[in-house]
């Protein structure tokens, strides 16, 4: 196989195929191309593809490397390449009695988790104000990633009302998934690892069967899958890892940055390369992004360079306020647009998804398309969540909870105290209720009011014709009759509103989501399809071919590039986010968000803050971010940067402005003040002789530029207001044009 289009490094990755290896492969570095190359060279060499297995973090990473592998060297058929969750997937269904679950076994999505967790807090009498779904959730994820069960975390931590809280939820949420045999997310990594470390069989199976592994975005596994890569490679040893230190940004939900940073530890006999030459974007940013990056203490030393040209200096830009930020991205954009560019060259990436909606109204504004990921998932809207669960009651008729989603809709009269008394029948015969309903005796199914008893039988009927019918039917057959036959469709058409008239078209959509997996699966099954829709992550839904304008959040970013990127928010308090000031950990993880959403940038790479800027009903005065001051002034241009570190009696870097400018009218930035409470040099000398007028607390003014307000608070030369249209700022006395009128 030719490998001319691959540089030196790349290309010693490729023929390192034997033993443990780490490709320490920076941003933009051609990551993908040595990955599905290596895997090609391998087959050529004579590897058998049964024996390799490539694991990945997204489907549309694997679906992506199966294709490029197979244009190299064709089909591929028994290959796994797949995420850490499909692989623990297939191996679980492949000897799900071993790791003691049905076959047919369902995976409880987030809304799902949650519903479980409510339903527990309320019969266990638990105030679910004050242990919320989602901490709880949280906790228990948690424990499953450090491999620990209810009765061990009951074990290891005091006696105190939160632990016995979160024990009670715990085992109780354990004893559900079983009797409802399902599995969350969490599960199928932890019961894939208690599986293998538990069955020597299994264990000896997979390890004779993986003889060569790969594993993608090392960087960010945790522990649980770092314990299953170990396991699978600890036959061969032939492990290559790839993934970048520096773009390490989950550690929040798990991520271990150390299963990189240790992995020569762990693999006394590691080779490691580093891929440090950049294909993606122009020398100014690889330089910016630098600056920043290595201000990182736990960090493997590298630096990224390109054979590009410098490209244009970062534009960096200082608003007026958070809306005035908003509109001059859209600005910059359409006139990008005049000059030739397209609008999918565009992507805006913050640091929170509440950052969006002044973007979205700033687009719209100017008329300009685009999309929003991370919003609310296709998946996430009631009639589709409700059309899975019908069909994953077909799959495994244990799913107590689709059945309680779906009882009702549509209506079929069958009341809370209803859904009880059939919760406690089924209980006494050891059955879910859905068996209870379905059993031949009716004993359960007749106990039902009359104005009730029709509908919930037709429901059963219809569901059990469908299971009876599920090796023989197609997906989207299955689809039709419970769509049509359980009254879920007809109720919608009989509505005749446009909500309804929505739904409908998004279940018909969704019929185009069953077509196409239909066309594309080798042996389309309804478990198959099932496991497929669970396993769908936001980032899969990004459309490379859609005309837009992308707006997202930067951890969604990772892994895509664009011509053009905008960076907004560039403040302390927002990015870096506040918490990240408690610890050096969670501000150099901040940093690393950071440097990803700079290097997602092509060619030209945009920063804003804005001076004012309101959050959670406040207006507040912000200061520039920090990371902005970390940046070499060399290599970018717009408005003066303060830096805290280097500054003049103005508050003003003067070390090197060459191509920064500030604006005539703002002799004195704002952005030179520190946050809130303090005035700068200037407007501090400016201070002591203007004339203030006196104003204590309940005091009316009139602000020549915001109207008028009231006086919340006064402290020394600054007053605390609360506007009429702009909300509560900070002024300074004797500086701020203020009058007093009540």
């Amino acid at each position: 196989m030719a490998l001319e289009d691959l540089n030196n490094r790349q290309q010693e990755a490729v023929r390192t195929t034997e033993g443990p290896l780490l490709i320490l492969a920076g941003a933009g570095s051609g990551k993908t191309s040595t990955m599905t190359h290596r895997i090609a060279y391998m087959v050529e060499q004579g590897v058998d593809p049964y024996h390799i297995l490539a694991v990945t973090f997204t489907n549309k990473a694997a679906n992506e490397m199966r294709s490029r592998v197979e244009d190299l060297i064709g089909r591929i058929g028994p290959m796994w390449i797949m995420t850490f969750h499909a692989m623990c997937l297939r191996i679980l269904r492949i000897d799900a009695e071993k790791a003691g679950y049905d076959p047919n076994f369902v995976i409880y999505d987030t809304q799902d988790q949650k519903t479980a967790v409510r339903n527990i807090l309320k019969s266990s009498g638990i105030s679910d104000k004050e242990y919320k779904p989602q901490y709880l959730l949280s906790v228990i994820s948690g424990c499953k990633e450090r491999e620990q069960d209810s009765e061990q975390f009951r074990e290891v931590n005091p006696e105190t009302p939160r632990a016995k809280a979160i024990y009670t939820v715990y085992s109780a949420y354990e004893k559900l998934l079983r009797e409802n045999n399902a599995m969350d997310f969490d599960d199928l990594l932890l019961n894939a690892v208690k599986l293998l470390k538990s069955n020597a069989e299994v264990r000896e199976k997979y390890q004779e069967r993986f003889q060569y592994i790969m594993v993608d975005e090392y960087q960010d596994t945790n522990h649980i899958q770092y314990e299953l890569v170990k396991i699978l490679a600890d036959k061969y040893r032939n492990l290559c890892v790839v993934g970048d230190d520096d773009q390490c940004i989950y550690e929040w939900r798990g991520a271990d940055i150390r299963n990189i940073l240790d992995f020569e530890k762990d693999f006394k006999e590691a080779k490691v390369i580093k891929l440090e030459q950049n294909y993606r974007s122009t020398g100014n940013i690889l330089d910016a992004a630098y600056s920043v990056i290595h201000n990182n203490k736990g960090r493997k030393s590298k630096r990224l360079w390109t054979e590009k040209e410098a490209g244009e200096k970062i534009r960096y830009y200082r608003a007026d306020s958070d809306r005035e930020e908003a509109d001059y991205t859209a600005r910059q954009i359409g006139q990008m647009v005049r000059n030739g560019r397209s609008y999918d060259d565009f992507a805006i990436l913050y640091r929170t998804n509440a950052q969006s909606r002044l973007f979205e109204e700033a687009l719209s504004r100017a008329g300009i398309p685009y999309q929003v990921l991370s919003g609310m998932r296709y998946y996430d809207r009631k009639e589709i969540k409700d059309a899975l669960a019908y069909m994953r009651l077909v799959v495994n008729p244990a799913d107590d909870l689709s059945l309680l989603r779906i009882i009702n809709e549509p209506k079929r009269g069958v009341g809370p105290k209803t859904i009880e008394k059939t919760q406690a029948f089924a209980q006494v015969r050891g059955q879910s209720l859905f068996e209870a309903l379905a059993d031949p005796d009716g004993e359960v199914l007749e106990s039902l009011p009359g104005r009730s008893y029709d509908k919930v039988k037709e429901l059963v009927e219809t569901v059990k014709a469908c299971q009876e019918g599920m090796d023989g039917a197609s997906v989207s057959k299955i689809f039709d009759v419970l769509l049509t036959r359980t009254g879920y469709l007809p109720s919608l058409q009989s509505e005749r509103t446009v909500e309804a008239e929505s739904r409908i078209e998004n279940l018909m959509e969704f019929k185009s989501v069953i077509a196409e997996y239909e066309k594309t699966a080798e042996n389309p099954t309804m478990q198959e399809f099932m496991a497929q829709m669970a396993l769908a992550a936001d980032v899969d839904q990004y459309d490379e071919s859609e005309e837009n304008v992308t707006l997202m959040t930067l951890h969604s970013a990772k892994g895509l590039e664009f011509p053009v990127v905008f960076l907004p928010g560039m403040e302390d308090g927002l990015f870096p986010g506040t918490r990240a000031f408690d610890s050096e950990a969670d501000m150099e993880e901040e940093r690393r968000l950071c440097y990803v959403g700079m290097t997602r940038a092509k060619e030209i790479l945009f920063l804003s803050s804005a001076e004012v800027r309101t959050r959670y009903g406040r207006t507040e005065y912000t200061k520039e971010s920090q990371f902005l001051s970390e940046i070499d002034r060399k290599v970018m241009t717009g408005d003066a940067v303060y830096d805290s570190h280097k500054k003049s009696g103005f508050g003003l870097d003067t070390g090197n402005m060459d191509g920064y400018r500030t604006r005539p009218q703002k002799p004195f930035r704002k952005s030179a003040l520190k946050p809130i409470d303090a005035l700068s040099y200037a407007q501090q000398e400016t201070a002591k002789t203007a004339e203030a007028p006196n104003l204590k607390a309940g005091d009316k003014i009139e602000h020549k530029k915001f109207g008028q307000g009231f006086v919340i608070d006064v402290k020394g030369q600054i007053a605390t207001i609360m506007f009429d249209t702009v909300g509560v700022k900070k002024v300074a006395l004797g500086i701020a044009p203020i009058r007093k009128i009540g």
